[in-house]
């Protein structure tokens, strides 16, 4: 893992970005992490991050954990049909299939 200053960062950014296909690079302003650059290498990998960093997303997954915890949760099989009816609702809705915008 590589650190280095705002300052450094702005002037050589790719040189940075390509230091960050091997490992994060930290970046920092007067001694303290402001900032996280990380590779990329697929849509998957980005979908990811990115909902690893979503308010909205944390939200759900801790009102999920809390509902599993009060009722025991669902049968396996009943929460793909629900991921199955949930997709197929959110297809039609935006009139396309594929990647859907995050909010």
């Amino acid at each position: 893992m590589k650190i280095a200053s705002v300052a450094d960062v702005k002037a050589r950014l790719s040189a940075y970005l390509k230091d960050s296909e091997q490992g994060p690079v930290v970046v920092t302003r007067n001694g303290k992490a402001v900032a996280v650059l990380v590779a990329v290498t697929n849509d998957d990998e980005l979908d990811r991050l990115v909902l690893a960093h979503s308010p909205k997303f944390q939200a759900l997954l801790d009102d999920s954990r809390r509902q599993i915890k009060e009722t025991g949760g669902i049968p396996h099989e009943q929460f793909w049909r629900e991921v199955k009816k949930g997709h197929r609702k959110a297809s039609t809705k935006n009139g396309h299939r594929g990647r859907q915008a995050i909010r």
